[in-house]
């Protein structure tokens, strides 16, 4: 159902006056898994331009929908989430990103929803707004305005995540080990007591709390199996080392 329901979140950019940030929406857009552009009287620009600029994003710009008008834009959606820095006067319904892309993913999961963002100088007018189900504001210090661009990206960031199931899987890798045995714990602290000892470490150090330490260090960090014994190859080259050095006069 996730995936059905992104294929059916329209971005509307109202007025986009800048070809550059058309192009990173449609980034932004590839690597959240939404699908559809639909721009309001846009700025002139060249669509081989913008794939130059969003690579590999031929799919998303070949499908963009041109409006003379919000209202055509918006007219299938049931619910429109306005993304907007400024404080208005008006007391429309407020919600973080993550709100709005969990009501999103809701809606969209039978009908069409729409996020909305205004023009780059201006944002959203009032009349936009007028249209729109829930105002939603990125959480900034006092230096609020964002490029338009990047205000996409964190909500589209925050409705992928919605989303749940969308997201690529990432390759274990590629030498993954077992975790390391109780055994193989025991052996390394052997070891590095010995090669610790052979340094001379424990002359002006109490070796009983050294060892302890290097016990909960060790089991913070957690090695896998294959870490552990690269550990205790270290130990042990450090006693051959000393063992060569003793034995050369």
């Amino acid at each position: 159902m996730a995936e059905s329901a992104l294929s059916r979140v329209r971005l509307v950019l109202d007025e986009p006056q800048d070809p550059v940030n058309i192009a990173a929406t449609v980034r932004a857009m590839k690597n959240m898994g939404v699908t559809t552009l639909r721009l309001v009287r846009p700025v002139a620009y060249d669509r081989s331009r913008i794939e130059r600029v969003a690579h590999d994003t031929r799919d998303v710009a070949e499908r963009i929908e041109h409006y003379d008008t919000l209202d055509d834009a918006l007219g299938d959606c049931v619910f429109v989430a306005g993304f907007t820095a400024r404080r208005r006067s008006a007391k429309w319904r407020l919600a973080a990103p993550r709100e709005a892309a969990a009501e999103a993913v809701t809606h969209a999961a039978d009908h069409p929803v729409a996020l909305l963002f205004g023009r780059e100088d201006k944002g959203l007018s009032n009349e936009a707004l007028d249209r729109v189900h829930v105002v939603v504001t990125i959480p900034t210090t006092h230096h609020a305005s964002l490029n338009l661009a990047q205000a996409v990206l964190v909500a589209l960031y925050e409705l992928h995540l919605a989303a749940a199931n969308v997201s690529r899987r990432v390759a274990p890798p590629r030498k993954d080990a077992p975790p390391a045995t109780s055994a193989q714990y025991e052996r390394l602290f052997a070891d590095v007591e010995r090669a610790l000892a052979g340094l001379g470490f424990f002359r002006t150090r109490n070796a009983e709390l050294i060892l302890r330490t290097v016990r909960s260090l060790s089991y913070r960090a957690a090695p896998d199996a294959r870490e552990i014994e690269l550990l205790r190859a270290m130990a042990l080259e450090t006693l051959r080392a000393l063992d060569r050095a003793r034995a050369d006069p």
